[in-house]
């Protein structure tokens, strides 16, 4: 059996309009909605909203139509993600284990913690609320159970249960009989309907089944999950940062557009964002994409591989640039646009080149840094590239 856990599922309640409600506190109790990218649709609602029957997807155009009390806002990923970072920090400074799980949601090993804060398990959750709604005004939803699995479900009632949820060792027989299989965390559509096609409609009927019976009909997850769900922490709280093999950066337009200028500050604005994340990995890349979408949702795409890998972002600029030339056409109307950087290499592992320009690589490297620094200071997009 796995080591006994006591694992946090810590999740940020509506959060991309608790963040504008934090920001706006005006807002704060009343319906309100964020839209999509495009703002074509709903994708995040207060209680308010929801109690309207405001449902989630629900197209811009039909919102606002039925429900007019109710506030729209474009949604703004970069503020979200800062909101996000504030959060996770905050965990990370109470629990040496923390998984980063999305941007509003992560899993927390509190196992041990009992003697360094004094408190149960119980009250150092509440503590993790109270501290993240003190220093971020971001309430969240915290289920604790002996495994991740567990803590998932536990999570998701916890919404309704004054954001806190328990599932101990005594109470998961009762919890799994009243959870369908499609309620665990791990279960997709196809398990799932596999399960029920041999009867198993619950959490308790799938942990009665024997570990071989479930291999040999389902797959090993089925084991895993089996596991998992009798409280046992077979899936570990991974503290590890995983780096991305690719970064995008897109968004579209509030209106179709052919200006060619107003693309290209849209383009270079991209490119700023996806550079300073690049420079955040302490990488640079090889490959560079720009992507530019139609009215009628056609995408053009193309793509340089470089010479030599680079972060600089005036470098990558200038590039994206002329591929912007190769695909633009005045004559038609673009809805979006954006650019994708891969095949990274590590500034730890970066290949020295015999025809490398080492001052004018050591002077880029100065300006970023200035401009990392600026926007530290000032906040983001205080600092831009030109057009």
């Amino acid at each position: 059996m796995a080591k006994f856990r006591i694992i946090a599922l810590v999740d940020c309640d509506s959060f991309f309009v608790s963040v504008e409600q934090a920001e706006h506190p005006e807002l704060k109790n009343k319906p309100v909605c964020v839209l999509s990218n495009n703002d074509g649709c709903v994708i995040a609602r207060s209680r308010e909203a929801k109690k309207l029957g405001i449902t989630m997807g629900m197209p811009y155009f039909m919102a606002k139509r039925e429900f007019k009390d109710c506030t729209y806002l474009s949604g703004n990923h970069e503020l979200y993600e800062e909101y996000s970072k504030k959060i996770m920090n905050i965990l990370k400074n109470i629990s040496p284990d923390v998984e980063v799980y999305s941007i509003d949601e992560a899993f927390v090993d509190l196992t041990g913690l009992r003697r360094l804060y004094k408190m149960n398990y119980a009250k150092i959750a509440l503590m993790i609320k109270s501290k993240i709604k003190e220093e971020v005004d971001i309430p969240v939803s915290i289920g604790l159970a002996p495994s991740k699995t567990l803590a998932k479900l536990a999570s998701d009632k916890a919404k309704n249960t004054n954001g806190l949820y328990i599932i101990g060792s005594r109470k998961i027989f009762k919890e799994l009989k009243n959870t369908k299989v499609d309620e665990i965390w791990g279960i997709g559509n196809n398990t799932g309907a596999l399960l029920r096609k041999f009867g198993i409609l619950n959490g308790y009927e799938l942990i009665s089944q024997t570990d071989e019976w479930l291999k040999s009909k389902i797959n090993i997850t089925a084991v895993e999950l089996k596991h998992e769900l009798m409280g046992e922490a077979v899936y570990k709280v991974d503290n590890s940062e995983h780096i991305p093999k690719s970064i995008q950066h897109t968004s579209s337009f509030k209106n179709f557009s052919s200006d060619k200028n107003f693309i290209i500050k849209e383009l270079n604005y991209h490119i700023h964002r996806a550079c300073l994340k690049l420079r955040e990995i302490k990488a640079s890349c090889l490959s560079i994409s720009i992507l530019l979408r139609t009215k009628d949702f056609k995408t053009y795409k193309e793509k340089r591989i470089l010479s030599a890998p680079t972060n600089f972002e005036l470098e990558i600029s200038a590039i994206a640039k002329e591929l912007f030339e190769k695909i633009y056409d005045s004559s038609i109307l673009y809805r979006s646009s954006g650019i994708v950087l891969d095949k990274f290499s590590f500034n730890n592992e970066t290949q020295l080149y015999l025809f490398d320009d080492t001052e004018f690589s050591s002077k880029k490297d100065k300006l970023t840094k200035s401009i990392d620094n600026i926007e530290k200071k000032y906040g983001k997009n205080s600092i831009k590239t030109g057009y």
